[in-house]
Order: C-alpha cells, then sequence, then structure tokens
C-alpha cells in the first residue's frame, strides 16, 4: 500500500521510523501523484489542505485525537479516523489524576514558610466528589484512574450511555453534575454544541472552591466570564491546558491570575511508540475493507 504523510515538517523524522517498524509493508511517502496513493497520515500543519486530488484514497488517519481543524474541509469525502491509542489515554489520565490529587491534598497550601499548618487536613478521596465532563476514550481512561483512587466519579455524556464503574447522566442533566463537582474534569470535544457549553451561569452552578481541569479544548470555556467566576470563587481555582489561541498571548489574563494555572498543552501528547501500531492496525483494515477504528461522525463532528 501507498501512504501519503501529510504533517509538520518536523514530524516526520519522529513518526516516520516508527510507522515503517510496525507497518513494514507500506510505502511511505511526502509527497507524489495523489492519484496513487491509498491512504493519508496527517496531522495539522501538513501541506494537504484538498482532499478531492486523493480519489482512491480509503483511509484519512489523523494523528491526532482532534479533528476539528479538518473535519469540516469540504474537500475531505474520504473515511476520517482520529487518534486513540494506549499512551494518548494513559498521558491524559495521569494528567488529569495528577492534578485532582493535587487540589485534593491542597498541596498548595504547604507555603515553606516556617508557618505550621497542621490543622488543615484533607478529606478522604470518597468525600470529594468528580465530574467528568465527556465520556469519550479519554474520559473513561480519566474517570477509571480517578475511580480507581476512591473518588467518586460522575461522568456526563451526550448520550449517557452506561460506563462501568461510573455515575453517567445526560448533557440535560449538566447543571446537577456541575453542582456536586468539587473537581470538574473537561474533556468534550470542539463542536458546535460544546463551544462556550461553561458560561457564567454554568460555572456559577459549581460549589465554592472547586477546582477546574481542561486538558479537552479551549473553546469549551468562556474566558471572560471563567475570570469573573474565579474572583467569587466559583471555581476556587483553574487547571487550563488549551486555549483558545495557542500559544496563550504572555499578556493573557489567566497568566497572571492567581487562580489559574497554566500548562502548555502538553496533557497528552501522541507517541509515536504506542500510536504506530494502532496507525498500522487502521490501515490493514482499510486495505481489506474492515471496519475502521475511531472513525470520525462527521455531523457530531468527532
Amino acid at each position: 500500500m501507498r501512504v501519503r504523510f501529510s504533517a509538520r515538517d518536523d514530524a516526520w523524522s519522529e513518526w516516520a521510523p516508527a510507522l515503517r517498524a510496525a507497518c513494514p509493508e507500506m510505502h511511505l511517502d511526502r509527497d507524489g501523484d495523489p492519484a496513487t496513493f491509498d491512504a493519508i497520515i496527517y496531522a495539522p500543519g501538513g501541506d494537504i489542505t484538498d482532499f478531492a486530488p486523493y480519489a482512491n484514497v480509503r483511509l484519512v488517519q489523523s494523528l491526532w485525537a482532534g479533528v476539528e481543524r479538518i473535519v469540516g474541509n469540504a474537500t475531505l469525502t474520504q473515511p476520517l479516523a482520529r487518534m486513540v491509542d494506549p499512551g494518548l489515554r494513559q498521558g491524559m489520565a495521569e494528567y488529569c489524576a495528577g492534578w485532582a490529587m493535587r487540589a485534593h491534598l491542597g498541596m498548595d497550601r504547604y507555603a515553606q514558610d516556617g508557618i505550621w499548618r497542621n490543622g488543615q487536613i484533607p478529606p478522604l478521596a470518597a468525600e470529594r466528589p468528580v465530574t467528568v465532563l465527556g465520556m469519550g476514550e479519554l474520559g473513561q481512561a480519566a474517570a477509571a484512574m480517578l475511580t480507581a483512587l476512591g473518588f467518586p466519579v460522575t461522568g456526563v455524556s451526550a448520550s449517557g450511555r452506561a460506563v462501568p464503574g461510573v455515575s453517567v447522566l445526560p448533557i440535560a442533566q449538566l447543571d446537577q453534575a456541575l453542582a456536586r463537582a468539587q473537581i470538574l474534569v473537561c474533556l468534550l470535544p470542539d463542536t458546535p454544541a460544546t463551544r462556550g457549553l461553561l458560561d457564567a451561569d454554568r460555572l456559577s452552578r459549581l460549589p465554592d472552591g472547586a477546582w477546574l481541569i481542561n486538558p479537552g479544548r479551549g473553546t469549551l470555556i468562556d474566558d471572560e466570564a471563567l475570570l469573573r467566576g474565579l474572583d467569587r470563587g466559583r471555581p476556587g481555582h483553574a487547571v487550563l491546558d488549551v486555549f483558545r489561541t495557542e500559544p496563550l498571548p504572555g499578556d493573557h489574563p489567566f497568566w497572571a491570575h492567581p487562580a489559574v494555572t497554566v500548562t502548555p498543552h502538553i496533557a497528552a501528547e501522541t507517541r509515536p511508540a504506542t500510536a504506530a501500531p494502532v496507525v498500522a492496525q487502521n490501515l490493514r483494515r482499510a486495505m481489506v475493507g474492515r471496519p475502521l477504528l475511531h472513525l470520525v461522525d462527521r455531523d457530531r463532528g468527532y
């Protein structure tokens, strides 16, 4: 099979060896006659913007979990699959669990300033309700790790479909889920239905002092409403890994706000070592007409 690699120039040296090792029967190229390719491996920053000439392509495999930058491309009529791999799931779960534990244990209270604060004892995890907003592959991975740590976890999804070990509510009951969330983890995709979902009204429904952790999509939250809410203590702190503009401009108010922790979009990286086997499996499925893994629903946008 002949496969076109379309991603940033610096990705080639990192990805090509892993992809070739995982799928040695693949002939991987960075350019060539569009009519000769069977599949495309894609990431934002690649040189393909018009997919129409690639009429024989049976799969466009994204290297990113988010597909909002490509799913609306009118020229893309080929099957599109997003990336979900073990390393991505594990990395996201670890990020969410790590920051949830920091919030839960109040680690930032213990300044090294000579003051003995032994009266500030956290509750047990079982007494700290967590809501995970978005119960796709990454949300389920985060919920499973948080549950294993002892937190009572409520999930929220568009369907409300059951997930083992987690109480799941449909998005219609979002306000109820927010009201119980001492820690809110946001892992929804970027779609028209989710943009600005956490506005001033919804943020005000969080308990006083709640922590908000957003490694999902920056478009989910109304930035101005979040800053006003932080000033009132709802939420009490926000850990933000994703933003409407990235890199986050140096003069953005998030950098200076004492109740905001900015991390530079590092929650869950797609790692070639764990992702290349997933790409190889999907390529082989596409070549023999088997159902594709993580196929994107164009209407839903993910």
